[in-house]
């Protein structure tokens, strides 16, 4: 487990529905969102069979020894190269997708599975990283942990349920670059990959991101900076009924995504494609583009079009 940077307690969570947790020392999470979803929950019925977090770095060396007492990490690296040779797989669990090409480099080359914290990459460059190592044959992926949200399996289940779908809004915290890919992502899985264009609004505190796709369907993608507490939540209109979720089973979800990855690295096989993460990132990408542009309409055909 790879890296923590402020506002991202992935380490502590991620580990801990892996490896178990020690309740006296995961008392002392900074994050109080893990608290609460692994507070109720018995550390004896919190673990992953056959898997172990074995090897922890924190961007902050101090951080280290926090995460690793509260999620039963038994070895803290100076470095994250330090564990190559050691693990059979790794997890950037950092959401700066800016930078994950520097973070992923050095395990990409050494040929182990790497699990990328989402959103992958937010621009052009980096994106077209990853996309030649996935051509060379790289065993990577990246998504949100809301793709795994339970709320969606209905719907999953039963695409039909609500008729041809017309309009969806999905909402989540924090900023377009780092939390646009939770609010996309399930929405994503819906509609599949089609999206046509992306106009992002801007003000201080919110942005509203507009998106077009070729079923006909028109989705709004609101980002409340402070907005915690609206985060997860979907509205689904469809031309036979309507579905209001909220997708806030975190730890679910997100015990769902470790598995998913625990199984690539076991088997290589991918549980979505890579195609679909890459269109997701020309969706986030040409909402950086048009917020950059005074909220100017654009095109994932023209974020495409520069992709190797």
């Amino acid at each position: 487990m790879l890296g923590m940077i402020p506002g991202n307690g992935h380490p502590y969570s991620w580990s801990a529905i892996v490896n178990s947790f020690d309740r006296a020392a995961m008392s002392r999470c900074p994050y109080s969102a893990i608290l609460n979803y692994l507070g109720p929950l018995k550390e004896a019925d919190v673990c992953i069979p056959g898997a172990q977090v074995t090897h922890i770095w924190t961007d902050k060396p101090e951080e280290a020894p926090e995460v690793a007492a509260a999620s039963l990490i038994p070895n803290i690296v100076a470095k994250p190269e330090d564990v190559i040779g050691h693990v059979d797989a790794v997890m950037i669990s950092t959401d700066d997708g800016f930078d994950h090409v520097r973070r992923a480099r050095p395990f990409i080359e050494a040929g182990l599975p790497v699990f990328i914290d989402k959103p992958l990459a937010t621009s052009v460059e980096e994106l077209n990283t990853f996309i030649g190592w996935h051509k060379a044959g790289a065993k990577f992926l990246s998504s949100s942990g809301m793709r795994y949200a339970p709320a969606l399996d209905p719907l999953l289940a039963d695409p039909t349920a609500l008729g041809d779908l017309r309009w969806i809004s999905s909402t989540s915290a924090k900023a377009w670059e780092n939390y646009g890919i939770h609010a996309l992502e399930p929405v994503f899985c819906l509609l599949g990959p089609g999206f046509e264009s992306a106009r992002l609004e801007s003000r201080p505190g919110l942005e509203v991101a507009h998106l077009q796709h070729t079923s006909g369907a028109q989705v709004n993608l609101p980002l409340i900076y402070d907005g915690g507490a609206s985060f997860g939540r979907m509205q689904i209109c469809g031309t036979g009924g309507v579905a209001n979720l909220h997708l806030n089973d975190t730890y679910t979800a997100f015990r769902r995504q470790m598995l998913a990855f625990i199984d690539f690295a076991r088997t290589g096989k991918a549980a979505y494609p890579f195609a679909d993460t890459v269109e997701m990132m020309c969706v986030l990408i040409a909402g950086l583009k048009s917020r950059a542009e005074g909220g100017r309409r654009v095109t994932i055909a023209e974020i495409k079009t520069t992709l190797i």
